[in-house]
């Protein structure tokens, strides 16, 4: 068996936990192989708004294994968090939720340094969520990090040693601080984890794929907040794409198939960095309205655009994409017409391949689209699509060379057409 893989194309936001909700019928293991709590991904079905931050999106499927790979970072305090809000909704977790025990662990004093760099990059920061996750990555790659296998053993040493370094750090940053009550939930957090099963998660996988088991990877963030592939240095601490699920969660490339590849319908951006198409009229407050457009977990404003084409066929290249998956498109409902970044002009000249720098002098190139003006959300099928509407899928699947396979028409799981 091969492992199918679903992740964001744009910057995030793209929706994919409402996605990964309705494909999971489909598999026999939901894992989750990258990112942290600062990822939020929202499912709503009867009328219940869910939001997750580390636990993966088949939950909800009651026969379904679920893991958090190695590549993920938890915070024990807000897993734990999660995981009680889950179960008192009537969600059983622990006969289902499998943690690998090289999972990375966020420390308290994790989350305050995060803070503490961003104060000192001033006008410079990045806008990060502030929930430690770059920090916890830092000491992942810098080899001072723990993992969750280390609470089995000698753990009070490892960590009193690490929080040391840190606290040394916060010193020579001239940050000031409480951890008192942050270390209290953290630690209630740890003894929390031990409830689960903690596991080999790599062997665990591949016994499943050799058992004839099917999988779906399930990714956090966009493919460009990739931290080699996205738009540096505004960017997450992890590999966002395709092949972040070879080393997140120990298969190899050979045992890839499918690559789901998800956008909206438009563009979004949380917090610095550059965004081509972004739009600062009365259009641009217009989608932020309709979509929704405030982030799941920091609830921070998301800067909204037309969608960018340039930048979407990258992510398409980068990640293999074999097929692609639209969002909110409802939200697009009432324009008469519609903008589809086609090409960029950079210093007088086109292009239309995304460039190592875009932060500069970067002037979208459109191509104008008739709006359907159609209320998609009372979809059901797709015989209903508006003639518009189709119009829009055929421009843009000749623009991606990838077919698009579903279109969500509103927020519910219901609303959502395979096409």
């Amino acid at each position: 068996m091969k492992v199918d893989v679903l992740l964001g194309l744009q910057w995030g936001d793209e929706g994919k936990g409402k996605v990964v909700d309705v494909l999971t019928p489909k598999y026999d293991v939901i894992a989750r192989f990258q990112g942290g709590p600062n990822a939020g991904h929202t499912l709503i079905f009867e009328d219940q708004k869910y939001v997750l931050r580390s636990i993966p999106s088949g939950i909800f499927q009651g026969d379904k294994v679920n893991i958090i790979g190695n590549g993920v970072v938890l915070d024990p305090a807000r897993f734990m968090e999660e995981a009680k809000s889950l179960e008192a909704a009537g969600h059983e977790l622990k006969d289902r939720l499998y943690i690998s025990k090289k999972t990375h662990l966020i420390l308290p004093t994790h989350r305050l340094l995060d803070a503490a760099y961003e104060q000192q990059k001033g006008d410079d920061k990045v806008g990060t969520t502030g929930r430690g996750i770059g920090p916890a990555y830092t000491d992942k790659v810098s080899r001072n990090g723990l993992r969750v296998g280390d609470i089995l053993c000698n753990f009070e040493e490892k960590y009193a040693k690490l929080k040391a370094h840190h606290e040394v750090l916060l010193q020579n940053l001239d940050y000031s601080y409480d951890l008192d009550k942050e270390e209290k939930e953290w630690l209630a957090g740890i003894a929390y984890l031990k409830e689960f099963n903690l596991i080999d998660s790599e062997h665990t996988i591949n016994q499943y794929l050799d058992n004839g088991k099917s999988v779906l990877c399930e990714g956090a963030q966009g493919t460009l907040l990739d931290v080699d592939f996205g738009s540096y240095p505004y960017v997450t601490s992890s590999n966002t794409v395709c092949a972040g699920a070879c080393t997140g969660l120990g298969i190899a490339p050979k045992r890839i198939g499918d690559v789901f590849g998800i956008f909206k319908a438009y563009c979004t951006r949380v917090g610095e960095g550059p965004f081509p198409t972004e739009l600062f009229d009365n259009t641009g407050d217009l989608i932020c309205e309709l979509g929704g457009e405030f982030g799941s977990v920091t609830g921070r404003k998301r800067r909204c655009g037309w969608i960018d084409l340039v930048a979407l066929r990258y992510s398409i290249m980068i990640n293999g994409v074999t097929k692609l998956i639209m969002m909110k498109s409802d939200v697009l409902d009432t324009f008469e017409t519609i903008k589809a970044c086609v090409a960029y002009k950079i210093d007088g000249e086109e292009v239309d391949y995304f460039p190592y720098d875009i932060e500069g002098n970067v002037e979208p190139i459109y191509t104008e689209i008739t709006g359907w003006q159609t209320d998609m959300t009372k979809v059901k099928s797709e015989d209903e699509f508006p003639e518009e509407f189709n119009a829009y899928l055929s421009f843009l699947e000749e623009e991606l060379g990838v077919d698009i396979a579903i279109v969500s028409v509103g927020p519910d799981r219901e609303q959502t057409i395979v096409r």
